[in-house]
C-alpha cells in the first residue's frame, strides 16, 4: 500500500497514512507538482490515464506525486517525471507551495500541502500508460483560454496554479 506523509500547515511531519484513506478522510498530506517547458516556451501538460482511481481522463501538470517516507520534496519530483512521463531530468527549482482543499470525484477529497517545480527541458515523453493516456506541448495563451472556456476538462488543482505558473516562467525564462 502506497502511504502518504501527514503534515501540519507547516508542512511538518505528523504520520503516515495509506493513500487512498488519507483522500476519503479528507486529512492534509505532502505532495508535488512539476511543469516543464519545452524551449519554445510551451508547457508539457498530461491527461491522466482513464483508470486512475481519481480525476481519470483529466488534463493536468506534467507530474504530480506524493513524497514517500524520507524522500525529499525534490527528489519526489524528479523520480514522478520518470514514473509518469519517462523523462529522466533533475534540474528542477522549486517555486512556490501552497495548501489547497478540494472534493473531487468518488467521496474523496484531495487536502494538500502541495510542493510546486518547475523546468525547461525538450526531451521527448515516452509516458507511462498506466499514469497518463496522452500529453501535448501547449503555448501558454491557447492554455489560459482552453481552461477559461473547458474547466471541467482540468484537475482541480491545475486550475489553481497554472497561471502562477506560468506567471513565474514568463518572468524567469
Amino acid at each position: 500500500m502506497e502511504k502518504v506523509i501527514l503534515v501540519d500547515t507547516n508542512d511538518k511531519p505528523i504520520g503516515l497514512m495509506e493513500k487512498l484513506e488519507a483522500h476519503k478522510k479528507a486529512l492534509l498530506h505532502r505532495a508535488v507538482s512539476v511543469f516543464l517547458f519545452n524551449s519554445e516556451g510551451k508547457m508539457l501538460i498530461q491527461r491522466r490515464a482513464l483508470s486512475k482511481y481519481h480525476s481519470p481522463g483529466l488534463w493536468t501538470n506534467t507530474a504530480c506525486t506524493h513524497p514517500r517516507e524520507n524522500e525529499s520534496v525534490s527528489k519526489a519530483g524528479i523520480r514522478r517525471l520518470n514514473e509518469e512521463m519517462g523523462i529522466e531530468y533533475h534540474n528542477l527549482t522549486k517555486i512556490f507551495d501552497f495548501i489547497y482543499k478540494e472534493k473531487l470525484d468518488n467521496e474523496l477529497t484531495e487536502y494538500e500541502f502541495d510542493h510546486v517545480f518547475v523546468g525547461e527541458s525538450d526531451i521527448k515523453p515516452n509516458f507511462n500508460t498506466k499514469e497518463v493516456c496522452e500529453y501535448n506541448y501547449v503555448g501558454l495563451e491557447d492554455l489560459k483560454a482552453d481552461v477559461i472556456a473547458h474547466p471541467e476538462k482540468y484537475t482541480v488543482w491545475f486550475r489553481k496554479i497554472y497561471l502562477k505558473v506560468m506567471d513565474y516562467y514568463a518572468k524567469n525564462r
